[in-house]
C-alpha cells in the first residue's frame, strides 16, 4: 500500500496550478456531499434508518483515510459523518428533490473541477488511476492544513517530489 506522501504526491503531480487547486476546495467537497446524498437511499434497515448505502461506503473509506494517516482520516472521517447527516436528512424529501440535489451538486461539482484542469492543463489524475477518486478529498484536506501552517513536513516532501504549486 502506498503511503501518506505517495498518494499525496502522486495526486499532486496534476495539481500545481493554484487556480486548479482552488476549484477543488469547491468541487470535491460538492461531489462527495452529493455522492452521500444519492447513497442515502435505501435504508439498509428498518431499525437503523442511518444504515444506508452512503453511511456502509463511508465507514469504509474513513477506515481506508486512518490507515494512511490517523489526523486527516479523522477529518475526512467527521466530513463524511456531516455528509450523511444532512443526506439522511434530504433522503425524507420528494424523490425529485432528493435527487434534483444530489444529481445538481454531483454535475456543478465536475463542472467546477474540469474548469480547474483547463487551467492545469492536465487531465484529472483519476483517469490514470482510479485511487485519485479517493485521493482527492484527502488531497484538499492536507492543502487546507498546509495553508494553516499544519504538517509542513507533509508539504515540504510532496512540493519536493512533485514541485510546488505555481
Amino acid at each position: 500500500m502506498k503511503t501518506l506522501t505517495d498518494q499525496l504526491t502522486q495526486y499532486a503531480t496534476y495539481h500545481r496550478d493554484r487556480r486548479n487547486i482552488v476549484t477543488h476546495f469547491i468541487g470535491i467537497p460538492m461531489i462527495v456531499a452529493s455522492i452521500c446524498i444519492l447513497l442515502s437511499r435505501p435504508t439498509l434497515s428498518a431499525e437503523l434508518p442511518w444504515l444506508t448505502p452512503g453511511a456502509v461506503i463511508s465507514v469504509l473509506i474513513t477506515l481506508y483515510y486512518l490507515k494512511l494517516d490517523v489526523r486527516y482520516g479523522v477529518v475526512l472521517g467527521a466530513y463524511l459523518w456531516a455528509c450523511l447527516a444532512g443526506a439522511q436528512a434530504m433522503a425524507a424529501w420528494t424523490t425529485g428533490a432528493w435527487l434534483g440535489m444530489g444529481v445538481g451538486l454531483f454535475l456543478l461539482g465536475w463542472v467546477i473541477q474540469f474548469v480547474g484542469h483547463y487551467f492545469e492543463g492536465r487531465k484529472p489524475a483519476f483517469v490514470d488511476d482510479l485511487i485519485g477518486l479517493l485521493i482527492g478529498p484527502l488531497f484538499i484536506a492536507a492543502e487546507a492544513g498546509f495553508l494553516l501552517g499544519l504538517r509542513k513536513d507533509v508539504e515540504a516532501e510532496v512540493n519536493a517530489r512533485a514541485g510546488a504549486p505555481r
